[in-house]
C-alpha cells in the first residue's frame, strides 16, 4: 500500500461525520451472524453527543435483538406414535368448525396462548376437510400457514397431520412450546 492511500485512511471522523453514519446504518442487519465488534465515534470535547429522533446516536448503545425461536418443525414420528396410542395425553382441543377465517385465527392464537400458559404440551385443532376432497377447505389449507408465523414461533414447536381417531386429515396434533423456553 502506498505512503498517499495509508494516510487517506488513517483519519478520524469527525462528531458530525460519525452522527451522520450511525443515523445511515441504523437499520443494517448483517447478512449472516458473526460476532459484532463494537464501534464508537471519537468522544466529543463538550460531552455526550445528543441522541436524534431514533434513540441513541452510538450503535453500540442497543442492546442486541433476541433470537427468535426455531420455526415450527413437523412432529416427530416417535412422537406422533406416542400420541396415537395414548402415551401423550392430548392437553387441550379446539375446533374451528364454522369459523370465519379472522374469528379462526384470533381463537387459534388466544387458545395456544392460554394452552402454554397452563403449561399444556400437545393440543388438537380440528379444522375440518372442507367440502371438496381435491383442495380441502379453506381452514385446513391456511392453519398450517398461521402455525408457521413468527407471531406464534414462541409458543409452537412442531405440527403434524392427527391419527384417524383424532380427526385425521380434518386435524392436526400442536406440540406447544414451555412458557419459560419462549424468547
Amino acid at each position: 500500500m502506498s505512503e498517499e492511500n495509508s494516510r487517506r485512511y488513517a483519519r478520524r471522523l469527525s462528531q458530525a461525520e460519525a452522527e451522520l453514519w450511525t443515523i445511515a446504518t441504523a437499520d443494517v442487519r448483517p447478512a449472516r451472524a458473526r460476532p459484532r465488534k463494537h464501534v464508537s465515534p471519537t468522544p466529543a470535547a463538550e460531552g455526550p453527543a445528543p441522541s436524534g429522533p431514533s434513540g441513541p446516536s452510538v450503535v453500540g448503545d442497543r442492546p442486541a435483538a433476541p433470537k427468535p425461536p426455531p420455526r415450527p418443525i413437523d412432529i416427530d414420528p416417535r412422537t406422533f406414535v406416542k400420541i396415537k396410542r395414548g402415551r401423550i395425553d392430548v392437553d387441550a382441543k379446539l375446533d374451528l368448525h364454522g369459523l370465519r377465517q379472522a374469528e379462526a385465527q384470533r381463537s387459534l392464537t388466544a387458545f395456544l396462548r392460554r394452552c402454554q400458559a397452563n403449561g399444556a404440551r400437545i393440543a388438537i385443532i380440528v379444522t375440518g376437510k372442507g367440502l371438496t376432497r381435491d383442495e380441502g377447505g379453506v381452514l385446513r389449507r391456511v392453519v398450517p400457514m398461521w402455525l408457521e408465523a413468527p407471531n406464534l414461533r414462541d409458543v409452537v414447536v412442531g405440527f403434524g397431520e392427527a391419527a384417524r381417531h383424532h380427526g385425521g386429515e380434518g386435524a392436526l396434533y400442536v406440540r406447544i412450546r414451555r412458557a419459560d423456553r419462549g424468547r
